[in-house]
């Protein structure tokens, strides 16, 4: 994490100084580990029958929203797990879509 600090502190002051052609970075760490699935990707509540978006849904589509052309990072640091990375793999596609089980596709933008 603490190399990841660096770098977009560093991108982001040679962005300040008009340096190199290099963007502003924002990014967001998510632990996958610190949480349960159903918070993590959403889960649907089975006795109101709504959906409960999770932490990725949220930080995607924050991150896919903004409207320049900033470097957006979504950082998963934590422990690889293989039931968070295969769910992961399952809802991203090779298209840059974050295809949720609401039904939801959220394009992922260029700067991400």
């Amino acid at each position: 994490t603490v190399v990841i600090d660096c770098l977009a502190e560093m991108l982001t002051l040679l962005n300040s100084q008009d340096l190199m052609g290099e963007y502003k970075v924002h990014y967001k760490v998510i632990n996958p580990k610190s949480i349960t699935m159903g918070q993590l990707f959403g889960q649907f509540d089975p006795v109101s029958h709504e959906w409960t978006d999770g932490v990725v849904a949220n930080t995607f589509r924050e991150q896919a929203s903004a409207g320049n052309d900033d470097r957006r990072w979504v950082l998963f640091d934590g422990p690889v797990d293989t039931l968070w990375i295969e769910s992961m793999n399952t809802v991203l596609d090779d298209n840059k879509k974050l295809c949720l089980m609401s039904g939801e596709i959220i394009q992922l933008s260029n700067s991400m």
